[in-house]
């Protein structure tokens, strides 16, 4: 069964001084406030597009990447998941790297990396930004 989730922005104002807050409808949790200072130059509170894209990767990969151990009989007992989403102004989102740090009993090095590339390939997150390039570090804890 498809699911469909939603979020929506109000924007007031021009680019560079005007702002906006995006509400997370689906889930009900939260409206955050964002504007192009704090998606160009420092954040001072507010979100970005690349930081909801970063949210979005991190969980997605991680959950992938749960599925594909636990489906090859070495589960995990924990994932932690940086995604970190490059924006240039001027030239849009130049590359993602996730970095990506595990507890697996029963895996090795070369077990886990190759997992973590079959998940950073097949995240739909991943495959819906392949116009991007995502890069990967993976290490056991």
């Amino acid at each position: 069964m498809a699911t469909n989730r939603i979020a929506t922005t109000v924007w007031e104002g021009e680019l560079l001084n005007g702002s906006g807050v995006v509400a997370l409808e689906s889930s009900g949790i939260g409206e955050y406030p964002v504007s192009w200072p704090s998606r160009a130059e420092q954040a001072n509170g507010k979100t970005s597009p690349e930081e909801l894209i970063a949210a979005a990767h991190s969980s997605c990969f991680s959950m992938a990447l749960s599925h594909g151990l636990t489906g090859a009989g070495t589960p995990p007992t924990r994932l932690e998941t940086k995604a970190e989403v490059t924006f240039q102004p001027g030239e849009g989102i130049t590359g993602i790297h996730l970095t990506v740090r595990g507890e697996v009993p029963g895996l090795d090095e070369e077990g886990f990396a190759a997992a973590a590339e079959d998940a950073k390939k097949n995240c739909p997150v991943s495959q819906a930004l392949t116009g991007t390039t995502i890069t990967l570090a993976a290490e056991l804890a």
